[in-house]
Formats: structure tokens, sequence, C-alpha cells
């Protein structure tokens, strides 16, 4: 009896024991083998990512002189534009004539892609923002020659006239005052922190390096479109080859038109 009760008592006093041995010993079994351990490759870290980089603003050639806030009523938003521009063309050009030649929806639009696509070799033709010019084009023919008829140039009398008798420093007050909206359609275009009045600027000067070609102008059909049968002359931009097309006479006419222009909008000469 007693040497059970003794034996209760030493499990009583033993078996704490063993338990705080089996933790110390788990402990510093678990240290000897956190510190004896394989050491594992080293993680590649990977740097931080640079800071992104802010594209500058492209510098400014030809600022345009914009009226300072509160100097008129406020614009439209661009998808609203189409009214005010339109007034203030008839402002300009009168009402029949605007109706007559101006395609009366989405103006800035169409006139910031004809500005940009004008040095190109192309223009995106249902984007241009005057009408076509009627009829189709006019060609003679001698025997497999093929040459722009002189007839043809008469095509582009009307709007001609209308750019002749073009008051261009009222035109360059609209064109400031509208300002605004040109720059949001060409940032819009994909020229975020580019000035549209630098490229209107580059149009016109390429434009005006257009050649003067004297009739007969030959040409070729390779395919369904006229083209220049004179290599130089086809490379050359869609806006120059719009003038040549245009004649001699209408394209000195258009040019003297643009150099006004192009002294009201421009910084650099």
């Amino acid at each position: 009896m007693w040497e059970d009760d003794t034996k209760d008592a030493l499990r009583t006093k033993i078996l704490p024991l063993l338990g705080i041995l089996v933790v110390i010993i788990a402990l510093v079994g678990g240290w000897y083998w956190w510190s004896n351990r394989p050491k594992p490759p080293p993680v590649a870290v990977a740097p931080p990512p640079p800071p992104p980089v802010t594209e500058e603003p492209a510098p400014v050639t030809n600022p345009v002189a914009t009226p300072a806030a509160g100097g008129g009523s406020a614009l439209p938003a661009l998808n609203d534009s189409d009214q005010v521009v339109r007034d203030s063309l008839i402002g300009v050009y009168g009402r029949s004539t605007v109706e007559q030649f101006l395609v009366p929806t989405n103006i800035v639009r169409n006139i910031v892609v004809t500005v940009d696509n004008l040095p190109r070799k192309k223009v995106a033709v249902d984007r241009r923002p005057v009408k076509p010019t009627p009829p189709q084009t006019v060609v003679t023919t001698q025997g497999d020659l093929i040459y722009l008829s002189e007839a043809n140039f008469e095509r582009y009398t009307p709007i001609v006239h209308a750019v002749q008798t073009t008051n261009v420093k009222a035109l360059a007050v609209v064109y400031q005052r509208l300002y605004p909206l040109f720059q949001q359609a060409y940032e819009n275009l994909g020229y975020p922190g580019k000035y549209f009045n630098d490229r209107l600027v580059e149009t016109i000067d390429n434009l005006l390096e257009t050649p003067e070609v004297q009739a007969p102008i030959a040409l070729t059909q390779p395919r369904v479109m006229y083209e220049y049968a004179d290599a130089a002359l086809e490379r050359r931009s869609a806006g120059q080859k719009l003038l040549i097309r245009m004649g001699p006479a209408n394209a000195r006419a258009i040019k003297d038109k643009l150099r006004e222009f192009r002294a009201e909008v421009a910084t650099k000469k």
C-alpha cells in the first residue's frame, strides 16, 4: 500500500519534470537544426521599378495667343462644338459659302486630321472637312498617253475663289479663339504634349514647297486611281499632289493665302 503510494508520488513529481525536459530538448534540438540547416540560396530580389517617365511636353515653336479667360463666352465641349465653329466660319465666309463647301459634322476633328495628313503620303478621304469637288477628274488621252486636262483645273474654281476672298485676319481671330478645341482634338489624335499650331505651320510650309508644274501633266492608271507618270511627283506629299492637280494658277492663289495665314499664326518665320 505504501509502495503504491510512493510510486504515485514519484509519478506526480517525475512526470512534470519529464514534460519540461521534452520541451527543453525539443527547443534545443530545434535551435540546433535551425542553426545548422543548409542555407537556402539567396532569393533574388528584383530592384524597385524606376519611377515612371513623364513625357515632357514638346517645346512650342509657334504659340497661339488665345483670348484671356473671361474675355469672351466659354467654348463648348469638343463633341458639341460643330455649331459654334460653323457659326464662326459663317462670320468669315458667309452662310452660302460655308453650306456649299463645309462638311457640317466633326468639323474640328476633321480639320485636325486633314492638317496632320497633308504632309504625309495619304489623306483620309472620309475625314476631309470640305465636300468633294465635282465632277470626277478630267483627263485627255493621246493614244496610250494620259494627261491631266486643263479643264480639270476649272473644277476647283469655286473653292479657290472662296479662298481668295478670305479675310485672313478675321480667320486668324476665329482660329485663335477656338484654338483650345483644335489642341484637344490634336492630342486626342495621339499626340499628347504636342502642339497643333506647330503642326499647322509645318503643313503650310510643306504646301508652299510644292513645285509649279506646267501642263500637260502626264498620268498613269495602274489601278483605278490615276497617278503622276513622273515618279518624283508621285513621291510628293498628299497635299503637294493635290495642289499640282489643281493647276499652276490655282496653286499660286492658294499659296498666296497660305503665306498670309502663316504670317498670322506663326512666330517662327
